[in-house]
């Protein structure tokens, strides 16, 4: 069984918007999302495994193996290290050598059952685990390579569920007593990263074990015991999921207060100027007689525009503004499904789907399987310093001293940020875009230049937009007209960015306008 990621969805109110020369209409009724299926769980097997208890078990935080470099004389001496997927280990295994075993547990390998509830709810929630249908071959070959191994690490994802899977491989290869299992948690998938992991080998984290066990036995007791009311009131086979239930009624909510807005009718007034040289803008008014202008119906609009169309119209001011367009952090986790599902029109899923690819190992030409993202599961902006270095000197190299900053940039992580992990972005900016497209499927190489641009973007200086506002009279009304221009693209020359906003007549390209024109 792999990880079930959800994302929380919100669908606000709609409200009207200015139409230029028609009247103006609510926007469209926002539909529900279609809903997730059912909570994934294990399918029972004949084979029992022993359910842990409640508080941490010495399973779980396996004692450091002995020192030596000969290892266990009992055993091969080769180190075993366990993995979720086999396209992760082949690319660690690169790395390691031949001192090494790497294998691949293929996901989890214990879960609650799938014929009961499987969660004793009268005794602390205690969950009753067992193999996995399908899990007893791997199982078996994991356990006849720990029995030779000097060392056994247990390396699966650095976040909750990949800690649990670590727990669970503890408890089913040694009982939780084999002082030589210890945990590894990859970063990134490089030499690099690998072997910063080895030297910071740690126990299981239990917090996050019992994290991850919380929002399995919520799975578990929203879906067995909700569903069947669905099927009772609704249809026979609709699911209920501990995010989906929840985000259906925030759509719900929000779709109730879409049908009770009442639509308000009005109406704006722009003017297609032109200049003696024939230069033409549009403008639209806004004041008449020093007061903000109200047209509520057609008739009143027709009849200022035919009273507009009376009048000769003069410049009275212009000013110019200077306005800087930062730059956007690197990925977390959900700006890069957002920012994927815009620019790429990828689902959450898919998007997270082709980051594991990317992060667990590519084949790079001569480099062989590398991995070329960091975890793609984090809420952190964090750069490693490293990092920051190599994009730089990239910056300098390939933008010039114009586009980097005089120091690397820090973005702050909201303050219910975990942390644990940096912020999503290639482990070298030397891979960029173009030289790994031949060897990336068409999706992967797409959501590796979005990732790429943006972190590299990141650390870019702020572009400079010049924007240009000229108030014009004509009678009592009072019109304006709005330009911008681009003085320095800055960041956008790595990652395309909207500098001006193409909303409105005040987005139009201004000719130069003096006051008195």
């Amino acid at each position: 069984m792999r990880r079930m990621d959800s994302s929380s969805i919100q669908a606000p109110p709609r409200r009207p918007t200015n139409v230029t020369t028609r009247k103006a209409k609510p926007k469209s009724k926002a539909k529900p999302a279609k809903r997730d299926g059912a909570v994934g769980s294990a399918a029972p097997v004949s084979e029992k495994v022993a359910a842990p208890e409640g508080a941490p078990s010495k399973a779980a935080a396996a004692r450091p193996a002995k020192s030596g470099a000969a290892g266990d004389k009992r055993r091969g001496g080769k180190n075993l290290v366990i993995v979720e997927s086999p396209a992760k280990a082949r690319t660690i295994g690169k790395y390691l050598g031949p001192g090494f075993e790497v294998r691949a547990s293929n996901g989890h390998v214990r879960d609650l059952p799938k014929s009961k509830l499987g969660v004793d709810i009268e005794n602390g929630f205690q969950p009753s685990y067992i193999l996995i249908k399908g899990k007893a071959k791997i199982l078996k070959d994991l356990k006849q390579s720990a029995r030779l191994a000097a060392t056994i690490y247990l390396a699966p994802d650095p976040d909750r569920e990949g800690e649990a899977i670590a727990w669970h491989l503890a408890e089913t290869l040694g009982n939780g007593s084999d002082g030589r299992i210890r945990r590894l948690a990859f970063y990134e998938i490089t030499k690099r990263g690998i072997m910063a992991a080895l030297e910071t080998p740690r126990s299981i984290d239990m917090n996050k074990v019992h994290a991850q066990q919380a929002r399995r036995v919520l799975d578990r007791l929203v879906g067995y015991q909700v569903s069947p009311f669905l099927w009772k009131t609704v249809r026979y086979g609709l699911s209920a999921g501990r995010v989906q239930s929840v985000a259906l009624r925030l759509i719900c909510e929000r779709e109730e207060e879409v049908r009770a807005f009442v639509p308000r009718e009005y109406w704006t007034l722009d003017a297609d100027l032109a200049t003696p040289k024939d230069e033409r803008f549009r403008a639209r008014v806004q004041k008449k007689s020093g007061e903000k202008i109200s047209l509520e119906n057609e008739a009143q609009a027709n009849a200022a525009a035919a009273e507009l169309g009376k009048q000769s119209f003069r410049v009275t001011g212009v000013r110019t503004q200077e306005k800087r367009r930062n730059p956007l952090p690197p990925f977390i986790t959900s700006t890069m499904q957002q920012e994927a599902f815009q620019r790429l029109r990828f689902s959450a899923q898919k998007t997270m789907v082709i980051a594991q690819q990317l992060y667990e190992g590519m084949d790079a030409g001569t480099e062989g399987p590398t991995g070329l993202i960091t975890y793609m599961r984090t809420d952190s902006t964090r750069t490693a310093p490293d990092a920051l270095a190599e994009v730089r000197d990239f910056i300098q190299t390939t933008f010039g001293s114009d586009y980097l900053p005089a120091e690397p940039r820090h973005f702050r992580s909201r303050e219910t940020s975990q942390d644990a992990h940096e912020a999503v972005r290639p482990t070298s900016v030397a891979r960029t875009p173009a030289s790994m497209k031949r060897h990336l499927e068409p999706d992967q190489y797409r959501l590796y230049e979005l990732i790429w641009q943006r972190f590299v973007a990141s650390q870019m200086n702020p572009a400079l937009v010049l924007t240009t506002t000229a108030d014009i009279m004509a009678g009592e009304y009072l019109l304006r007209a709005s330009g911008s221009r681009v003085k320095f693209d800055g960041f956008a020359r790595a990652y395309h960015a909207t500098l001006i906003e193409e909303a409105g007549p005040e987005a139009s390209k201004l000719p130069p306008l003096k006051e008195g024109d």
